[in-house]
């Protein structure tokens, strides 16, 4: 990949882009809203393009991974070209490479509004249940107010990053950037964009679901905090990429942003989906893909290995099925009684954590092995709770399953006259 190069820019004010890892299995739509207006200079405008090239340049694009797009801000918003129309690295450099100037107002609320459309609609490109990521480069300066459609976005689920390269109102771009506004809104000269590059994208990406420490049978999910356990909960689901009928799920509450799946086939790939459910404001699925290590033996130890293998594939099989489901029954004011079923001998004990799906706190009742229901008791009538059980193996592994449950309406109290 060659440096950008301006005819009339000299050699010193080129800007060198150095070597970035190559940045896969990042799925989203990230859509630049590029200030196109009179009030911005050829060479402003040609700096801008630069740092949006370099910032994407590491990402994969395609159908399953990073789609872009550029929207104009003028008199009049204007698309570049659709999310699905460049989907290799050379043909969308070429593309922010042919961008042109259009020139006019700059009618910022009329761009945000066009934007929210496109970020949505087929017609554009855009994916329904992909992240959605807007960045919007500008001078500081808008004709028209930004707030009320830049919040429409964000309701959305959109996250919105800013970058403002002239003096621009902090108080106005931090609230319409997304929150917090230290990690979403950046103040910096057009000459110094390449500065926040690295720091920009890694932002973006942390915005996203990923994965951490991955063996031959487990791996662990980290995502943003989008909740709390107030707002809503998450939805968890995942299955082997060619087995997707075998798909699991479990809950999580707000209050959680990590969560370790375990129980995994050794060197298989597995389809993730993190599914936010909030109350307040929707936000759209994200989804990952993972391929767990292969499952290795001590060196030299044939025997072992056969043996090991072998009970590892008893261990799957009899660990699959507990808890395969949970039941709650007899649900009272204060009380209901969670059931699960079955309880395979290799099943040392259970746990059963529970708390308010709106609250702050939990308790954990310890069960035995051998028992498959147990009555949670001292609860708030009409109100929700999260219940997860967890079976504890003897070989140390682990498997949980959660369900919501209710409890009923506490009983009137009645008034009667002393006799």
């Amino acid at each position: 990949e060659q440096p950008w190069a301006y005819p009339n820019l000299c050699a010193s004010q080129r800007v060198q882009q150095s070597p970035a890892p190559s940045i896969s299995n990042s799925e989203g739509d990230i859509l630049f809203l590029l200030d196109s207006s009179g009030s911005v200079s050829y060479y402003e405008f040609s700096k801008v393009k630069e740092f949006m090239w370099d910032l994407v340049r590491p990402f994969t694009f395609g159908p399953n991974d990073v789609q872009t797009s550029i929207i104009h801000i003028s008199t009049t918003p204007t698309m570049e070209f659709p999310f699905d129309r460049y989907l290799s690295r050379g043909t969308v450099q070429q593309a922010i490479r042919d961008t042109r100037q259009l020139m006019g107002d700059t009618n910022t609320g009329k761009a945000l509004s066009f934007a929210k459309e496109k970020l949505f609609s087929n017609d554009a490109g855009a994916r329904p249940d992909v992240p959605k990521v807007l960045v919007w480069v500008t001078d500081g300066f808008s004709s028209d107010d930004i707030s009320e459609p830049m919040q429409l976005l964000k309701d959305m689920g959109v996250t919105v990053f800013i970058v403002s390269t002239g003096r621009g109102n902090y108080l106005e771009l931090s609230a319409a950037a997304s929150q917090p506004p230290e990690k979403h809104l950046h103040f910096v000269d057009v000459d110094d964009l390449p500065i926040i590059t690295k720091e920009l994208r890694d932002a973006m990406l942390a915005n996203r679901l990923r994965v951490v420490d991955i063996t031959s049978s487990s791996f662990r999910l980290t995502w943003p905090q989008l909740l709390s356990q107030e707002t809503g909960y998450y939805t968890l689901q995942y299955a082997p990429t060619d087995d997707l009928a075998a798909k699991r799920t479990t809950q999580v509450s707000g209050a959680h942003t990590s969560l370790t799946l375990s129980n995994l086939a050794p060197e298989t790939t597995y389809e993730v989906a993190l599914v936010p459910e909030s109350n307040i404001h929707y936000f759209p699925p994200q989804t990952i893909r993972v391929t767990t290590l292969v499952h290795c033996a001590p060196p030299g130890a044939s025997w072992y290995h056969e043996l090991h293998a072998h009970s590892y594939l008893f261990m799957l099989l009899s660990e699959e099925i507990s808890p395969a489901q949970i039941l709650i029954s007899d649900s009272r004011p204060h009380s209901f009684q969670v059931s699960w079923a079955p309880t395979p001998d290799s099943v040392t004990s259970y746990q059963v954590l529970y708390g308010p799906l709106r609250g702050n706190s939990a308790q954990l009742l310890e069960v035995d092995g051998t028992h498959n229901s147990t009555v949670v008791e001292n609860l708030a009538p009409n109100t929700t709770y999260l219940v997860t059980v967890t079976a504890i193996y003897s070989s140390g592994m682990e498997k949980s399953l959660s369900a919501k449950a209710c409890t009923q309406e506490g009983e009137r109290a009645t008034w009667a006259p002393t006799p």
